[in-house]
């Protein structure tokens, strides 16, 4: 190969693209996180944004539709906690209202489209 990336199935669901939004938006918003919460839950919205991405990548290589579904039953379950994740930040005053309004759409769009992807493989 001549050092370029192979294209993989994945990168061509919506879901993922998404998923990768919320990534690099969740990256900008915790680094107006106070420091003190670099390791607490800054950290573990990190590592559930990235869940969402993850999962589906993971999933695409399941070898039936029932195995795939099950990998975006996770990525659903990491949107819901990223979105927890924001409400707890949002309390705490870590960040305001003004600053998570893209994320907080890019999740909602997120989770509905996981809804719909995993219904249309389960008929």
């Amino acid at each position: 190969m001549s050092g370029q990336f192979v294209r993989y199935r994945f990168e061509d669901l919506e879901v993922w693209q998404i998923g990768m939004q919320v990534v690099a938006e969740v990256y900008r918003l915790t680094r107006i996180f106070p420091k003190s919460e670099t390791f607490a839950l800054a950290d573990q919205l990190k590592r559930a944004s990235t869940s969402i991405v993850l999962n589906i990548s993971e999933g695409s290589g399941q070898p039936t539709k029932k195995g795939f579904i099950v990998y975006i039953q996770r990525s659903k379950s990491s949107t819901l906690e990223c979105v927890a994740c924001v409400k707890v930040a949002l309390q705490e005053q870590f960040v305001t209202q003004k600053d998570t309004i893209r994320l907080e759409k890019l999740l909602e769009q997120e989770y509905f489209k996981l809804i719909a992807l995993s219904k249309s493989m389960s008929s």
